[in-house]
């Protein structure tokens, strides 16, 4: 299928820029100040929810829901010590200028928001390539629902079957399977294959490299 009428929407954290170790510390350094003590393995897994399903997924429903803010806010603090040095992966800036130049409509699909999103738009470098952003603020779930992938879609002015989605996480094969959109996975946020490949992804990629020399084999199409 050619490229015309055609959007790529893509998470952003774990996807193309390498901060999910960077949240899990800031999320167990919240925990802990909190006074909660949660493995880092299971910051892990749960990294890609919205923070207020994130707190509830660590902590569970019967915890002191008046400690939320402040585990959020501390988390915000936390990770916003690395916003001028978080690194790109690799490829990241190169893929999404070739979708761009192949005609694709680029869009961002993350719960970034405000200084964040600005920290992470500048380490991939390709603003020129990025035709819109659906961040968490503008849909009343988060994923692995689909609202903020089918948000993505209406920016981007096509249907589910003319637009993929690549993540990192099995909340984005989640949320992408939802919206009806074939899902990429990337390993490079650190999931295992067999969990986005049982979460809905159709083709996985080591990361956004990977999937860019993929491109002249035919992927995403």
């Amino acid at each position: 299928m050619g490229s015309a009428g055609r959007a790529a929407v893509f998470d952003v954290d774990g996807t193309l820029v390498d901060t999910n170790h960077l949240h899990v510390v800031a999320w167990w350094e919240a925990f802990r100040q909190a006074g909660h003590d949660v493995p880092m393995h299971a910051i892990h897994r749960a990294v890609g929810l919205p923070s207020t399903d994130l707190v509830a997924h660590l902590l569970g429903e019967d915890r002191d829901t008046d400690q939320d803010a402040d585990i959020s806010a501390g988390h915000k603090a936390l990770y916003g010590q690395y916003f001028n040095r978080l690194p790109a992966l690799p490829g990241a800036g190169d893929l999404l200028r070739r979708l761009h130049r192949d005609g694709w409509t680029v869009v961002l699909a993350t719960s970034a928001g405000g200084a964040e999103l600005g920290a992470l738009r500048r380490a991939i470098d390709a603003d020129e390539a990025i035709s819109a952003t659906a961040s968490a603020d503008d849909v009343d779930e988060g994923k692995p629902a689909p609202e903020p992938v089918e948000h993505a879609l209406e920016l981007a002015g096509v249907p589910a079957e003319r637009a993929v989605f690549v993540g990192d996480t099995v909340w984005d094969m989640r949320a992408g399977s939802r919206a009806g959109v074939r899902c990429l996975g990337v390993l490079c946020g650190g999931i295992p294959r067999a969990d986005l490949e049982e979460a809905g992804a159709d083709a996985i990629y080591a990361d956004p490299a990977h999937l860019l020399s993929a491109l002249d084999d035919g992927a995403p199409a």
